[in-house]
């Protein structure tokens, strides 16, 4: 019996089952950080391997979107970009969308799509969907470079634009809306492991969601009735804050901001229970 509890005590690494739904274990993500670091050059050069312009496409998925919104959007329904350039408005709003939108779509099939690799070995299962956002926050930062071009030749084209101290928030608000993102994605990918038709609704979602947000829009021309509506969405007050610190147009409200961070917490914890709970049983049912 001595020797075999003093072979238990001689793993470096003890596996158990997960008894208290508030036992996440999230030490063990630092512990395996280079794993994380190997699944985001994974999802790079597997998202561009075999493609003709390679990482180019970080550019022109956002001037193709900003020219397409400018002339549907702009030209064709006449709608209002408070006086800004067409091109820079739907530029700063797509910039940050896309980065929400992108780790929101690709966590919410953790479980599905990498069934193959769960079943093999074990590692924190966590350390897929947060691969997710560190790999599009790359993408966001060569994005981000392109907007700043467009928006300093504006700036120093003599537009009115009236960037601020809001600036300061930028990176609060990137982090902000990965973590949205992400919270979305894990909740869905959960959930997609007993109900698949989710997985089929997420793109469609999405779509939607981006109308309930001011991106092809400014939130000044949404009527009183409807406003609230808009506000209930915690992506709208990220986004305006983003265009209010760089445009100097938009509505900056601490309170609206302060409502997207809590709602953004509460749902990263709720998504962080779900998903621990679901990955201890998940290979019975995908």
């Amino acid at each position: 019996m001595q020797g075999t509890k003093d072979s238990i005590e001689s793993w470096d690494l003890v596996i158990e089952p997960k008894s208290k739904w508030y036992d996440l274990q999230l030490s063990e993500i630092l512990r395996y950080k280079d794993l994380l670091f190997l699944f985001v050059r994974r999802d790079f050069v597997s998202l561009y391997k075999q493609t003709i312009l390679g990482p180019l496409w970080f550019f022109i998925q956002p001037i193709i979107t900003s020219i397409t919104f400018t002339v549907i959007f702009g030209n064709l329904a006449k709608i209002s970009t408070d006086g800004l350039p067409q091109i820079l408005f739907y530029m700063c709003g797509v910039t940050l969308w896309t980065y929400f939108s992108d780790t929101l779509t690709k966590t919410s099939d953790t479980f599905t799509s990498n069934a193959h690799i769960f079943g093999k070995v074990y590692f924190p299962r966590m350390i897929v969907p947060l691969s997710v956002v560190v790999s599009n926050l790359i993408k966001l930062g060569v994005q981000f470079i392109l907007f700043i071009l467009v928006w300093l030749y504006y700036l120093m084209s003599g537009d009115s634009l009236n960037p601020n101290s809001a600036l300061l928030l930028v990176p609060f608000l990137i982090i902000l809306m990965g973590f949205l993102g992400l919270s979305f994605g894990i909740i869905i990918s959960s959930l997609t492991t007993k109900y698949r038709d989710l997985k089929f609704l997420v793109v469609f979602g999405v779509q939607l969601l981006m109308y309930a947000s001011p991106i092809v829009y400014p939130l000044s021309i949404v009527p009183d009735k409807y406003r609230w509506m808009i506000l209930a969405n915690p992506v709208t007050s990220i986004i305006e804050t983003f265009k209010y610190a760089f445009l100097g147009v938009g509505e900056f409200n601490w309170m609206h901001l302060a409502y997207s961070f809590g709602f953004t917490l509460v749902l990263f914890i709720l998504g962080l229970i779900i998903f621990h709970r679901v990955e201890k049983s998940f290979m019975d049912t995908v």
